[in-house]
């Protein structure tokens, strides 16, 4: 896990610790020291913590003026006993939502499991973006699975071409403007 980088290429458009508006601003990093791991796995320096020990992230990229945020993240989803969403929501997500932003890209193809605790958090976060979305990219069949087997994929929009977009390939801005696309066909 330790050789899993946070994706890199866009850190000429947008740096969550260079944008005062970030959870992560003024974040500093050890490229020479690992600090954070998930149970004996070291993590890449370049992920940043939201004080799960499971569950790690970075802000790829934000666009006020368009109120959307690209969020990439890693570990183990786990709200049974790591309360994931709760902190997520609280620190990261709420932070986020009083700045404007009500359209969250969620990259999960480096989540590997995810445990179930209840939805409140994830309603919660559904009504605090009223015009806004949720969408989950990338995702793992078996973790997006358990997302639908408890029903908490009605509060995302996942699934189909979500599940398999190159997003790397695409400029920050293009990308948003592609899961947009996405969402709104779903929601029309």
């Amino acid at each position: 896990m330790h050789l899993i980088e946070p994706f890199y290429n866009w850190r000429g458009y947008y740096i969550a610790s260079e944008d005062p508006l970030s959870p992560f601003y003024e974040q500093s990093y050890n490229e020479f020291q690992y600090t954070h791991r998930i149970y004996n796995y070291y993590l890449h320096p370049q992920w940043d913590s939201m004080d799960s020990a499971t569950l790690f992230l970075k802000i790829l990229y934000v666009d006020y003026s368009n109120g959307a945020a690209v969020i990439e993240f890693i570990g183990e989803w786990n709200d049974a006993i790591e309360n994931d969403i709760m902190i997520l929501k609280r620190d990261i997500i709420d932070q986020m939502i009083s700045k404007g932003i009500d359209k969250f890209i969620l990259i999960g193809e480096n989540v590997l499991n995810f445990h179930y605790s209840d939805d409140c958090y994830y309603e919660e976060w559904f009504e605090d973006i009223e015009d806004g979305w949720v969408a989950m990219v990338n995702f793992h069949e078996h973790v997006s699975r358990e997302f639908e087997r408890i029903r908490i994929h009605q509060y995302f929009a996942m699934g189909g071409a979500l599940d398999t977009l190159d997003w790397r390939t695409l400029h920050p801005n293009h990308f948003i403007e592609k899961v947009a696309q996405l969402v709104n066909n779903r929601l029309q």
